[in-house]
């Protein structure tokens, strides 16, 4: 099969030849001639299958009928990464088309999004909070949408957005085709697909088998020399581009900037940079400047830069699914890429989850010359500067290093900035 099967409009097949695609992958392959069909479609597919193509040429070639100069297709994203990555897709794949799209997301000025709709856009991309401030404030009109698509829904749950999703499905036609795509189908998700979508074809791809070429190795280590082991893999490890994922947003932060002073190219990307430095980092790692990247699983969600060797977790994921994610940046387009994970003694139960997952057991290795019997340092209990409240005890410090400081998320879920 190949793209010229589907039948496109010419102006749309014309950016799928520029853009250089050849034969569809399998979401692609299902989901397009479904979308055509204005069937409402259910993607079950992880990060860096080809979702963005898969429902992105079909909206493409449905618009080149009708109207213009309304917002007729809304796509919504949980993360302001994840909106540009789409539009970037939308705007290659439909440059023959004369289609208009926007991005609209917090963290920069509303006033250039609303001139851009007062001149007429057709297409959308969209996050949660800042499509609702514009809803509110009467910038922006969907009255005219035919196509709704939810990206990513399951981070948008973990990123409590499934509220403001369904405000924002209030002020859509009820008259529409709706398609939501999720690597991962919690309860939350089922039910919000059973609320949104009409009789939908379900398409699942691969949602839990990692890419074939990817090698897999775990690096057990004490917490308090992971950021030593880390210095030491990068020095003794032929890379390319390297990805590195911890648990909290202090952390890639700290880590960061301790890769950059050891003499690495290496940027952080989480959450409380500005939009302006989140895209500088994002861009200096596609085009080669960053060599190393240290993100989030939030920050990270949506970044497509196909030529990452490795993927290193310096925090083990939550879950078997983020762990698939992570890895999902490396191996792509058949290269082969390598994803280490260090862990702890505490991490023993999600290793064997992620084994189970894989169907098979993590190679564990240990780097020859390396010390992992240097005692962590002791630690200084500095007393706390609020004052404590009637029968307020003081909390034990465990065994916590400096790098685990200051994270307040406990665990729980966090209101993200990405509006």
């Amino acid at each position: 099969m190949d793209f010229k099967s589907f039948n496109l409009n010419p102006r749309i097949a014309a950016g799928v030849e520029a853009a250089g695609f050849t034969e569809p992958t399998p979401i692609q392959a299902q989901s397009i001639p479904k979308i055509m069909q204005h069937r409402d479609v259910m993607g079950l597919a992880q990060t860096g299958t080809g979702k963005t193509a898969a429902f992105g040429l079909p909206i493409l070639h449905q618009l080149m009928k009708g109207k213009r100069g309304h917002v007729r297709a809304l796509i919504v994203a949980p993360t302001r990464e994840l909106a540009e990555q789409i539009n970037e897709a939308i705007i290659q794949l439909g440059k023959e088309s004369g289609l208009r799209s926007v991005t609209v997301y917090g963290g920069v000025g509303m006033n250039p999004q609303v001139t851009k709709l007062k001149r007429g856009v057709e297409i959308v991309v969209a996050c949660p909070g800042r499509l609702l401030d514009h809803i509110k404030q009467g910038t922006i009109d969907l009255s005219k949408v035919d196509v709704l698509v939810l990206d990513e829904a399951d981070r948008m749950f973990d990123m409590g957005f499934l509220p403001d999703i369904r405000r924002i499905i209030k002020c859509l036609p009820a008259q529409r085709q709706t398609l939501l795509f999720s690597a991962t189908m919690p309860k939350e998700i089922r039910h919000l697909a059973q609320e949104v979508l009409n009789n939908p074809e379900t398409i699942q791809v691969d949602t839990i088998a990692p890419p074939v070429t990817v090698s897999h190795a775990l690096y057990p280590v004490p917490q308090h020399l992971k950021t030593d082991l880390l210095l030491q893999l990068l020095e003794h490890t032929s890379t390319d581009s390297v990805l590195v994922f911890t648990r909290t947003k202090h952390r890639a932060k700290r880590l960061g900037e301790k890769l950059a002073k050891s003499g690495y190219r290496a940027a952080s990307l989480q959450g409380n940079l500005s939009q302006s430095r989140r895209q500088a980092a994002l861009d200096g790692f596609r085009d080669g400047s960053f060599q190393i990247l240290v993100a989030t699983d939030i920050a990270a969600r949506g970044i497509d830069v196909s030529q990452v060797s490795h993927v290193i977790n310096f925090d083990i994921p939550d879950t078997a699914e983020a762990y698939i994610h992570r890895i999902g940046r490396t191996g792509r387009a058949a290269r082969s890429g390598d994803a280490f994970t260090m862990v702890c003694h505490e991490d023993g139960l999600m290793v064997r989850t992620i084994e189970r997952a894989l169907g098979s057991q993590l190679e564990q290795r240990r780097v020859d010359g390396f010390d992992y019997n240097v005692a962590a340092p002791k630690r200084t209990v500095q007393p706390s500067q609020r004052p404590k409240r009637s029968g307020q005890q003081n909390r034990p410090q465990g065994n916590k290093t400096r790098s685990g400081a200051g994270n307040r998320s406990g665990g729980g879920k966090q209101r993200q900035s990405q509006r």
